[in-house]
């Protein structure tokens, strides 16, 4: 009896530590979602400056019967970049978790300066989502899937690394870009270095990560990328590195709105 006792309180301990360890590799989602966070980064290409990317934590709001954390993004080119004429907004309303999302919106001009307008709706109770896809302002096309997981969104994944950057493992994550069903891998190497940007007079303290985009998104974005974020609660992105049609880009904080947080040094 003693000894199925004493087996028994070393394998509550040992759960307790799992527990504790899975927990602690978790950032806080209000801490991490805090609302009226303003990112922007500038993209880079040998030096030559591409064009901005414009990030936002908006207020809470429902959707699907579930109080989401809702952001929006902004990508743009600059004027008079050769081959290069880029103009969008993201939406997406991204659940509790910080693992998955609920709803995404974009909204993006085309070749033709014509604008496409997609939408796509998780109804996870019942293991589908509906892609529907409007080009000026008419319904081109909808498309009901089914499918038992639970998907991100090209933003939601932007904060699902932040949210688990101190797992020091890899994961594979089901993504949807447009009605495409594919898989982003990150590699969480817990790997701490520090990283010199021009908006910060002082290296930072950042946690290195890589992984593949198994996709294909907007300007070509996909395959190896690399990301280097804050080693704090906020876990802000400093610095990454992706592929796109004209080769390796450099996307690089350039201003920020976050109350109460300085870059850790």
């Amino acid at each position: 009896m003693f000894k199925l006792k004493f087996l028994l309180v070393c394998l509550f301990t040992f759960l307790l530590l799992l527990t504790s360890n899975s927990i602690s590799q978790e950032k806080n989602s209000d801490i991490l979602m805090q609302q009226g966070e303003f990112l922007e980064y500038e993209v880079s290409f040998f030096g030559v400056r591409l064009g901005s990317i414009k990030m936002f934590v908006d207020a809470k709001e429902k959707v699907n019967g579930v109080l989401a954390y809702k952001v929006h993004s902004l990508i743009k080119s600059y004027d008079k970049i050769p081959f290069v004429d880029l103009d969008a907004k993201f939406e997406s309303w991204i659940d509790p978790s910080v693992s998955y999302s609920h709803k995404f919106i974009s909204n993006s001009k085309k070749s033709d300066k014509t604008w496409a307008f997609q939408q796509l709706d998780f109804d996870y109770p019942n293991k589908r989502y509906t892609f529907r896809i409007w080009h000026e302002k008419k319904l081109e096309e909808e498309t009901v899937i089914q499918t038992p997981r639970r998907w991100n969104d090209g933003s939601s994944l932007f904060f699902l690394a932040r949210k688990f950057l101190n797992y020091k493992k890899s994961i594979k994550i089901p993504t949807i870009i447009d009605k495409d069903t594919c898989f982003t891998t990150i590699n969480f190497r817990g790997k701490k270095e520090n990283i010199k940007i021009d908006a910060i007079n002082y290296p930072v303290r950042t946690l290195y990560f890589d992984g593949i985009a198994d996709w294909e998104g907007l300007y070509g974005l996909k395959g190896n990328f690399e990301g280097w974020f804050t080693d704090d609660e906020a876990a802000v992105p400093i610095l990454a590195k992706m592929n796109v049609y004209v080769g390796k880009v450099n996307i690089e904080l350039k201003k920020w709105t976050r109350p109460g947080w300085t870059p850790p040094r």
